[in-house]
């Protein structure tokens, strides 16, 4: 058996694709031990540890930072028996173009390709890494191609492709030469001549040569003055040249260009089928939370509930998941040609974070108590904010929440993810007049809106539902009574 092995890039999940090199946690020379993480991985959905397959020493790194592969592209060697003796190094020093040079054929020889899906060594995926973090790997995709690099900062153009080649020579790219630049203003420049289009024609028709005038207008233009005063044979006043105020520029140097990649890619892949797939509608109401606020001031003040991050979006959770209990046909999906209605709420939060907005859910939340599912959200949110989200937290979600009330929003216009049948928008909470009990008093309002897919969920059934969550929040206690 041979000694190099070579760790392809593995599939993280949920049919993904590629993934971009964030950071290797390690280099060429280290010792590794067996699912020590490797490498940090961007996907579409979050990033990923990956660790290692075998112990033993790193041999080569065949992809740096920054670089997006496909999944089942080698990204590592890996010398499973360093102990057994000298062996050719395999080496990555980049060559001049940036290119990784091509393995010798000795090398070649000594390098074993990880497993395919559905041939993992026994005792190698699931346990424990070291520093007690647990492995991720899932299988292998089918694909093997060659890792697309994005240009590196700052870098000076090159005539070659900078990607890893393997075998083959790059091709040069095609030198384009430099566009020849003119002055505007003619005369002993001898370039073209600045003149609008009936000053052209006027100089035409009047025999005069527009090569030979200095123009007086903007820019050392030639004006209409300019070539009556040439054809009447009257000396023309050489205007000092004037200084004038660059104009603004609105070309690429005042633009940024931003990469769509990772979870903003994703994110937009699956806003636009949504929209344009689900037909939408929705809902608004206005609604009185005053009681709903106190009775979280009331909730926090108890012993057992101190140290639990109690806010307004726990009872708007607690709203749906009893909403849903009352209105089963909510939480459903569409199927083509038939309605799939969900016995379990997978409840989504939607999250704002660096790398865009991702969806994780609370698994089966309707089965938890209120507690439960306060330490459920303060969880989700404090792994989000880090980063840390897995894939299958953003996998099998059946009903969102969107609180856009933290950004001082009122209300929105939701789009569904894809799968789900109703996602509500839950706006923030302000003192505002109201009238209660005859009088108009100041209370504590908010705006809630709930888009649903209308091709599941009709007018009637998407106002019950959204009057439901309002009752809740209007007087929680009288609801818990009337409805359990």
């Amino acid at each position: 058996m041979s000694r190099i092995k070579t760790f392809n890039l593995p599939d993280l999940g949920e049919g993904l694709t590629e993934g971009e090199i964030l950071a290797w946690l390690v280099k060429v020379g280290d010792t590794i031990e067996l699912n020590q993480p490797i490498v940090e991985v961007e996907t579409a959905k979050a990033a990923v540890e990956i660790p290692a397959k075998w112990a033993g020493q790193v041999q080569a790194i065949h992809h740096p930072e920054g670089t997006t592969v496909e999944v089942g592209t080698p990204i590592i060697a890996i010398d499973t028996d360093p102990g057994a003796g000298p062996l050719e190094a395999l080496s990555t020093t980049a060559t001049p173009s940036g290119d990784l040079p091509t393995p010798s054929a000795a090398s070649l020889a000594a390098v074993e390709v990880a497993p395919a899906e559905g041939m993992i060594e026994p005792g190698l995926i699931g346990g424990a890494a070291p520093g007690g973090r647990t492995a991720v790997l899932v299988g292998y995709g089918p694909r093997t191609t060659a890792a697309k690099r994005r240009p590196r900062k700052g870098a000076a153009p090159s005539g070659v492709d900078h990607g890893v080649v393997v075998g083959d020579k790059p091709t040069p790219t095609p030198t384009i030469p430099a566009p020849q630049v003119h002055d505007r203003r003619g005369g002993a420049s001898g370039g073209a001549v600045l003149a609008k289009p009936p000053v052209r024609k006027l100089a035409k028709d009047l025999g005069v040569d527009l090569a030979t005038l200095t123009g007086s207008g903007p820019l050392g233009s030639i004006t209409r003055e300019d070539v009556q005063q040439a054809a009447s044979g009257a000396s023309v006043v050489v205007a000092e040249p004037i200084a004038a105020t660059a104009a603004p520029s609105f070309g690429a140097d005042r633009e940024q260009r931003i990469p769509v990649k990772g979870v903003r890619k994703l994110t937009a892949e699956n806003m636009s089928r949504s929209a344009f797939t689900a037909p939408h509608v929705t809902e608004f109401l206005t609604v009185d939370v005053t009681r709903a606020m106190k009775a979280l001031d009331r909730l926090r003040g108890r012993r057992e509930w101190r140290d639990v991050r109690v806010s307004p979006l726990l009872l708007v959770a607690k709203a749906v998941l009893l909403a849903v209990q009352r209105h089963p046909m909510v939480n459903s999906t569409w199927a083509g040609d038939e309605i799939v209605v969900k016995e379990y709420v997978n409840l989504g939060i939607a999250a704002a974070t660096e790398r865009g907005l991702i969806v994780p859910n609370v698994k089966d939340a309707g089965r938890l108590s209120l507690r439960e599912l306060a330490d459920a959200l303060t969880d989700l949110v404090q792994t989000a904010k880090s980063g840390r989200t897995s894939p299958a937290a953003m996998s099998g979600g059946t009903l969102t929440i969107t609180n856009v009330g933290v950004f001082g929003v009122d209300t929105g216009t939701p789009i569904l993810p894809p799968g789900e049948s109703a996602i509500l928008a839950f706006g923030a909470v302000r003192e505002m007049p109201w009238v209660h009990k005859g009088k108009v008093k100041v209370r504590q309002v908010t705006t809630l809106a709930l888009s649903f897919d209308h091709r599941i969920i009709d007018g009637e059934l998407g106002s019950k539902f959204l009057r439901d969550v309002g009752d809740f929040l209007t007087d929680p206690e009288a609801a818990l009574l009337a409805w359990t």
